[in-house]
């Protein structure tokens, strides 16, 4: 029973930001776009303030792949849960390029240290090989079938010291840290993978042998290697 309005509460939140307010069927390719759109500001303004935290520099610069959530809605309507739509970008090893992006829901997070906090930006770094493979499935329960970490802030624990598959960095109102993921279910959006690309693409096209490209995801690639340290 938990399960399935968990599965209710994700499909429903993942729609939520897009809304306003008013329920019907979405355009599912402007909402791709509008998504895509707002990851892309989402990497850049962390990477305004990558250089105050410099344990993050070595996390990025090793990322396999960036999954960026612009928006993660702590909702309290619906048994307390919480998502957000995203996109995933991974990294070829052999040749450093990015494919993507591919695109997510997240539900159930906990917003553990940030008290009061209704929405975040999320920024979650794969840093194994092991990460992008489970991240291809329909569906991933975070802590259990990937082990995930908060990442280092300010005095916290060095980047060296993470041996997690995920680290999640996260901030709302300009504020970073806190947020846990721990529990939470990821899965694709295949809806809105269709809708990006004009046809049914799964993970595996997308992230792993980029045989699909959309030129509209072009800022968003170059501000996710900017963000993992590459020179455009």
């Amino acid at each position: 029973m938990q399960r399935r309005v968990l599965r209710i509460s994700l499909v429903f939140l993942c729609f939520l930001p897009f809304w306003g307010g008013k329920f019907g069927l979405a355009d599912d390719l402007k909402t791709a776009r509008e998504i895509v759109r707002r990851a892309q500001v989402t990497a850049e303004s962390f990477h305004m303030d990558v250089n105050l935290y410099p344990e993050w520099k070595r996390l990025l610069s090793e990322a396999r792949g960036v999954l960026i959530f612009p928006q993660v809605v702590k909702g309290g309507f619906i048994v307390g849960g919480s998502g957000g739509s995203g996109v995933l970008i991974a990294r070829d090893r052999s040749s450093g390029r990015w494919h993507g992006p591919a695109f997510y829901s997240i539900g159930g997070v906990s917003f553990g240290l940030l008290a009061g906090v209704k929405v975040a930006e999320v920024v979650v770094v794969v840093r194994t090989e092991n990460g992008i493979n489970r991240l291809l499935s329909t569906g991933v329960k975070l802590g259990a079938d990937l082990s995930v970490a908060a990442g280092p802030v300010g005095g916290g624990i060095g980047a060296g010291n993470i041996v997690a598959d995920l680290v999640v960095l996260s901030r709302s109102k300009g504020v970073y840290g806190g947020l846990s993921l721990e529990g939470s279910v990821v899965g694709v959006r295949g809806d809105l993978n269709r809708a990006y690309y004009g046809r049914a693409v799964d993970p595996v096209d997308i992230l792993i042998f980029g045989r699909v490209r959309n030129p509209h995801a072009s800022g968003l690639i170059n501000a996710v290697r900017k963000l993992t340290g590459e020179r455009i």
